[in-house]
């Protein structure tokens, strides 16, 4: 069973301790390529070092909207030669992580808005997927994934919204991203709206270190946790783990052109 991890941060200082250690026990699971999303323009660099000296490790860059209070405008253009400093480097993959967090009161909803669409439009400038962050903010994120019309869809990072609003995502081409949230016993109705899904429409990811399964509640999450949780949630899905490996790993590979 081979598995591809669409959405972790193994760059985090979280793993600095054991980080070889724990790439190579998740590749010997089967987990053969883990995506690391970006957050910040300080981060960066750590990042791309953790992507670049290992196999199987690919990398996206964007500036995530919980950390608004550290971006500034001049990151936008910073974003935009970084990209260009690495567009025909085959580990860059997307923009990401990049969208808008509406749940968090003190965040400016018109300064994420900005910082989204010209990330997205920059992501379209190199013909890039995204890897979007969204929470509580479906109907503002799918207005401007209409308006902008990219070439390239991308992933809907930790989907917990409604079927309808996971239809409007995949009619514009967009994966949806599941993980450890799902595995939870009070998540019914994020379960139940994963069962109605397309097979074809579904990505799956850790998000490590954080969004634990409930198995390791409070504990941190890494990407060698990525086969139990297909399993669970091939369970809740109705087919087999292999099946859903196989389907939620050709998603991926054909978004980012692997």
């Amino acid at each position: 069973m081979l598995l591809i991890d669409s959405h972790c941060h193994l760059d985090f200082p979280d793993f600095d301790h054991d980080r070889e250690v724990v790439i190579a026990r998740s590749q010997t699971l089967g987990v053969q390529k883990m995506v690391v999303a970006g957050i910040t323009r300080q981060h960066w660099p750590r990042l791309w070092n953790t992507v670049s000296n290992t196999e199987g490790l690919y990398g996206a860059f964007g500036l995530h909207p919980y950390f608004l209070a550290e971006h500034q405008d001049t990151d936008l253009q910073a974003l935009r030669e970084q990209l260009q400093g690495y567009q025909h480097h085959p580990k860059l993959c997307a923009v990401g992580e990049i969208g808008l967090d509406f749940f968090l009161k003190d965040l400016d909803p018109a300064r994420q808005i900005h910082l989204f669409e010209q990330q997205v439009a920059i992501a379209a400038e190199f013909n890039l997927p995204v890897i979007i962050h969204s929470r509580r903010a479906n109907a503002q994120v799918t207005a401007i994934l209409k308006k902008a019309k990219l070439p390239r869809a991308g992933i809907i990072h930790a989907f917990s919204g409604s079927y309808e609003e996971a239809m409007e995502y995949i009619k514009l081409g967009f994966l949806l991203g599941f993980g450890g949230a799902a595995t939870w016993s009070r998540a019914t109705r994020l379960q139940s709206v994963l069962k109605r899904l397309p097979l074809d429409s579904i990505a799956l990811e850790t998000d490590s270190p954080d969004m634990s399964p409930e198995w390791l509640a409070g504990q941190r999450n890494s990407p060698e946790h990525l086969p139990r949780i297909c399993q669970h949630l091939a369970q809740i899905y109705g087919v087999s783990a292999a099946t859903f490996a196989a389907h939620t790993s050709t998603n991926v590979r054909c978004l980012f052109g692997w």
